[in-house]
């Protein structure tokens, strides 16, 4: 598949909203502008940065999926996130100066290059930009924390419910079908990251399917019983079908 070009623009960038302009006056976003002003294409399969590499820069997805997998002390690897639109990845290298895990496009993806030394002295100069980037690194220790705890917490059902109610989420957040969408991970991926046996998750697809949850053919899943999924999940209240991530 042949990617569209993009213009690497924070100012005018439609995922502006989950990225670092978040608080930013039109002034100091368009500062932003000569800070990502390089982009990269990175096919699916290919690697964009690797576990232990030194960091010269965050990325922002503009375009498509990425993981993240981390080396365990065994040999295996341990998928430890789904980067969407919007989401930057490799905060969790600042501090250690080299990169915590290896990130790796599901499909064809493109992503803003920020440069870390660039970010740092940008943000010295806008308050703005500082907040928002610790309030960035703040939410990814978060949300780590939180999945961190689920894995010792949750059933093996809760976890998969509360993982495809997440991604709906946050695809609705981006514009897109709340209740119907292509999972670009492999059954594998969602396993190692929640913890499961691939069996164990190609069966509670199976269970969810014949309870009426979802229908699931190969990657497509489409949300039958959304109610139900969040009863399943522990979570109350339903998902609206759609809003207008990560």
């Amino acid at each position: 598949m042949t990617l569209p070009a993009f213009s690497s623009k924070c100012s005018t960038c439609a995922l502006g909203q989950f990225c670092l302009p978040v608080g930013l006056n039109a002034e100091e976003s368009a500062r932003l502008d000569a800070l990502a002003r390089d982009n990269i294409r990175v096919k699916k399969g290919d690697m964009l940065f690797e576990q232990g590499g030194a960091v010269g820069a965050v990325y922002a997805v503009r375009l498509g999926t990425l993981k993240t997998t981390a080396a365990l002390a065994d040999g295996r690897a341990q998928v430890t996130g789904f980067h969407l639109p919007g989401e930057l990845i490799g905060l969790d290298a600042i501090a250690a100066g080299r990169y915590a895990s290896t990130s790796v496009a599901l499909e064809d993806s493109e992503v803003c290059v920020i440069r870390t030394h660039e970010l740092d002295s940008l943000s010295r100069q806008l308050p703005g930009l500082q907040a928002q980037y610790h309030r960035l690194m703040s939410r990814e220790i978060s949300e780590g924390h939180l999945h961190f705890l689920s894995l010792g917490s949750m059933r093996a059902e809760e976890r998969l419910a509360n993982f495809l109610l997440n991604l709906s989420e946050r695809y609705a957040l981006r514009g897109y079908a709340a209740n119907e969408f292509n999972l670009r991970m492999s059954r594998e991926d969602i396993g190692s990251y929640l913890g499961m046996q691939i069996e164990t998750v190609s069966r509670l697809f199976s269970r969810f399917a014949d309870s009426g949850l979802v229908q699931v053919k190969q990657r497509h899943v489409k949300f039958i019983d959304t109610e139900g999924l969040h009863q399943l999940a522990g979570r109350r209240g339903t998902m609206p079908a759609a809003r207008c991530e990560s």
